[in-house]
């Protein structure tokens, strides 16, 4: 008596992990500090403290990192904090740039 071994194999879908975004505040000399603190504040959730610390970030070294997001977040985040600068007349800058 022959047995018929039969060997099912299990094929495993794994959903490939989203590609993620850097926004990127990028300094000017007009913007007042103040303006930007509260516009990463009220934008990107952050506490005074860490909002200060970013905002002297990019004073200081040309651009900072505030915070990394799907595209669709960062995107969306770097759209209304632009416009809430552009509201003002300030040329606050937020950009976004794909993580490597």
């Amino acid at each position: 008596m022959d047995q018929i071994v039969e060997r099912r194999t299990r094929t495993r879908v794994r959903a490939e992990r989203p590609k993620l975004y850097k926004v990127i505040l990028l300094n000017d000399d007009f913007t007042p500090r103040a303006f930007v603190v509260g516009v990463l504040k009220g934008v990107f959730r952050m506490t005074e403290g860490e909002a200060y610390g970013v905002m002297l970030t990019a004073h200081r070294r040309g651009a900072c990192v505030v915070a990394v997001y799907t595209r669709e977040v960062a995107e969306t985040k770097t759209r209304a904090a632009n416009a809430r600068g552009r509201a003002e007349g300030y040329p606050l800058a937020f950009t976004t740039e794909r993580e490597s």
